[in-house]
C-alpha cells in the first residue's frame, strides 16, 4: 500500500500543476483581454458588440477576479449607474452621435477624485465612508462629457500614501489590501495601486491616477503599465482631494501609451479654481495623438540619469538593453549622476505638510455642512477611536502637517522657494540647458517587493523625484521583466514638454513591446 502511495504522489503533482495552469489560462480567458481603445472604437462603429455589452463584461470580470479568484482587491466601488450610461452612449452612436474617441471606453478613477453620483469619495478612509461631493470634480465632468463609461472608484493607499510611517502602499481602511496581479504576494506600488491593478489585469481599459511623488509611475512599473504624470497644472486638482498644492496632478493609465495619450488629451482644462492651470507659459493640447511617431526617438538628445543604478543588477541590465534601443533608433545618450540639490527633498516634505493641513481643511469644508469630517482635528480624532485605521500603521503625517502654520509662514514660504529654485532653475532646467537635452530616461523602479504590513514598503530603486518635486512631466513605459515580474523605464524633462516626451516614449514603446500580460500567481515559486 505504501509503495502504490508513493506512485501516485507524482501523479497528483501533476494534476495539481494542470488545475493550476487551466486556472491561469480561465482567468485570462476574456474577450476583451488587453484590448485598447481603437478595438473597442472599431467593434462599435461595426457593430460587434455593445457598449451596454462591453461594459456588463468587464463589471463581471472585476466580480470573477477582483472580488473572488486571486481577490485582488482594486476595486473599491462599483458605480451603480454604469449600465444606465452605457444604454445611453449606445443609444448616441445609433442616432450618429460620438462624444471623441472615449465614447464607451470603460474608465476606472481614484478614489480620491471627487464624483456627484451614487458613489462615494473616500480616499479610502473609513472617516468618509459615507461621503459624498457636492459636485463632480471637473476632471469628472470631462470624462463624461467625453463619453466615457465611469465603472468604478480603484482602491488606494489611504490618503494617498501621505498618513503615516512604515505603510504598505495599497492598503485602505476601506478595502484592505491590494495585490500585485502577476505575484499576489508582491505589492503593486502606491498610492494609485488600485487604478495600475485594475489596468494591469483587465478590469478596465482606462484608469485615471493621482501623483504627488511617485503615484502614478510606481504603480504602473509594478504593474506592467504606462503611466503619464503630466505637468502640474495640465489638468484640474479641484474636486481631489489634495496632498500638496504645488506637486499634486492628476494622470492617465494604461496598458498602451497611445491609450493614455488619448485620455490625456481629453483631461487638459483651464479651471479658474485652479490657478496653476492659470500659470503664464502653460502648453496644453486638447489632442496628443500626432506626437505617437513610431520614429520618435530619432534625432533626440536623452540623458541617462544614473543615480539610481547600482541597487540591482538585473534593473541595470534592462536599463542598458533599452540605452542601446534608444541609440539604435537615432537618438544621441549621455550619462548625468545628479539632478538636484541634496536639501530638495527636504523642502518638499515641508511644503507637503504645510500645504496638506490647508488642503484638506479646504476639501472638508467643500463637503458642505452634511459633511462627515469638518477638519483635520477630527480627521485624527476619529482614527485614534477606530479599531482598525491605527492597527498596523500611525497617522504621524497627519498629526505633523496638523501642527504647522498657515502658508503665509514664512517657514513654508521658505520652504516653496528653496523648493523650486533647486528643483526648477538649479535641478531639471539646468541639467537640461547645460547639456541640450531632449529628455532624461531612468529605471522607474524594481520589481515589485513583497508586501510587508509591519515593515512596511520596501523601495529598492526609484526615480519619480526629480519631475515630481519640480512639478514637471514623467513617462513610465515597460521595458522589460525580471522572473515575471514588469520594470519601467521612465522619460521626463522640462515643464509642458508632454509632446517631445510622448514622440521619445512612444518610439521606444514600438520599439520594444515589452508589456506581459498578468498570470496572478499565488507566489513566486509558482
Amino acid at each position: 500500500m505504501l509503495r502504490q502511495t508513493i506512485f501516485l504522489l507524482p501523479l497528483l503533482f501533476i494534476a495539481c500543476i494542470n488545475v493550476d495552469k487551466r486556472v491561469e489560462k480561465d482567468l485570462n480567458d476574456f474577450r476583451f483581454i488587453e484590448t485598447t481603445i481603437s478595438d473597442l472604437s472599431t467593434g462599435y462603429m461595426q457593430g460587434d458588440f455593445s457598449i451596454k455589452a462591453v461594459t456588463q463584461a468587464y463589471l463581471d470580470r472585476i466580480e470573477q477576479i477582483d472580488k473572488n479568484g486571486p481577490t485582488l482587491r482594486s476595486i473599491l466601488q462599483i458605480n451603480p449607474e454604469a449600465i444606465a450610461i452605457a444604454k445611453v452612449l449606445d443609444e448616441e452612436l445609433a442616432n450618429g452621435q460620438s462624444r471623441g474617441p472615449l465614447h464607451g471606453i470603460p474608465i476606472v478613477l481614484k478614489d480620491n477624485i471627487n464624483t456627484h453620483d451614487q458613489m462615494y469619495t473616500t480616499a479610502g478612509s473609513r472617516a468618509l465612508k459615507a461621503s459624498k461631493p457636492l459636485q463632480d470634480s471637473p476632471l469628472a465632468q470631462q470624462l463624461r462629457a467625453a463619453g466615457a463609461v465611469i465603472l468604478a472608484k480603484a482602491n488606494l493607499s489611504e490618503w494617498a500614501n501621505f498618513r503615516g510611517q512604515n505603510s504598505s502602499s495599497g492598503w485602505s481602511g476601506l478595502n484592505g489590501q491590494t495585490k500585485n496581479p502577476y505575484v499576489l504576494t508582491r505589492n503593486p506600488c502606491g498610492s494609485s495601486s488600485g487604478s495600475g491593478v485594475a489596468v494591469s489585469a483587465n478590469l478596465t481599459v482606462l484608469a485615471i491616477g493621482t501623483e504627488t511623488n511617485g503615484s502614478i509611475v510606481c504603480p504602473s512599473n509594478a504593474n506592467g503599465i504606462v503611466g503619464i504624470k503630466p505637468t502640474v497644472g495640465l489638468i484640474s486638482r479641484s474636486g481631489i482631494i489634495p496632498i500638496s498644492f504645488t506637486q499634486d496632478t492628476a494622470g492617465p493609465m494604461a496598458r498602451t501609451l497611445t491609450d493614455a495619450t488619448i485620455a490625456l488629451g481629453a483631461l487638459t482644462a483651464i479651471d479658474d479654481q485652479d490657478s496653476k492651470t492659470l500659470a503664464e507659459g502653460r502648453v496644453a493640447l486638447n489632442d496628443y495623438t500626432p506626437f505617437l511617431k513610431k520614429e520618435g526617438v530619432a534625432g533626440k538628445r536623452i540623458a541617462l540619469y544614473t543615480a539610481p543604478l547600482g541597487q540591482n543588477a538585473e534593473v541595470d541590465s534592462l536599463v542598458r538593453q533599452s540605452i542601446r534601443t534608444l541609440e539604435a533608433a537615432g537618438a544621441a545618450v549621455i550619462e548625468i549622476d545628479n539632478i538636484a540639490p541634496r536639501a530638495t527633498g527636504g523642502n518638499s516634505f515641508q511644503v507637503m505638510l504645510h500645504e496638506y493641513k490647508e488642503g484638506l481643511n479646504a476639501y472638508f469644508a467643500a463637503l458642505g455642512e452634511n459633511a462627515p469630517i469638518k477638519n483635520l482635528d477630527e480627521l485624527i480624532a476619529f482614527n485614534e477611536a477606530d479599531s482598525i485605521e491605527l492597527k498596523y500603521y500611525n497617522q504621524a503625517y497627519l498629526k505633523m502637517a496638523n501642527e504647522k502654520e498657515d502658508l503665509a509662514s514664512e517657514a513654508y514660504q521658505t520652504a516653496l522657494a528653496n523648493l523650486r529654485r533647486m528643483s526648477q532653475k538649479e535641478g531639471i532646467d539646468r541639467v537640461m540647458d547645460e547639456h541640450d537635452l531632449d529628455a532624461i530616461v531612468a529605471p522607474t523602479g524594481s520589481p515589485a517587493w513583497s508586501t510587508d504590513w509591519l515593515n512596511g514598503d520596501n523601495y529598492h530603486v526609484g526615480s519619480s523625484s526629480p519631475a515630481a518635486w519640480a512639478g514637471y512631466p514623467n513617462i513610465t513605459v515597460p521595458m522589460g521583466d525580471i522572473h515575471g515580474l514588469p520594470v519601467g523605464l521612465s522619460f521626463f524633462g522640462r515643464a509642458w514638454s508632454e509632446p517631445t516626451l510622448i514622440e521619445i516614449a512612444y518610439g521606444f514603446e514600438q520599439k520594444t513591446n515589452a508589456r506581459i500580460t498578468p498570470s496572478f500567481r499565488a507566489n513566486d515559486e509558482e
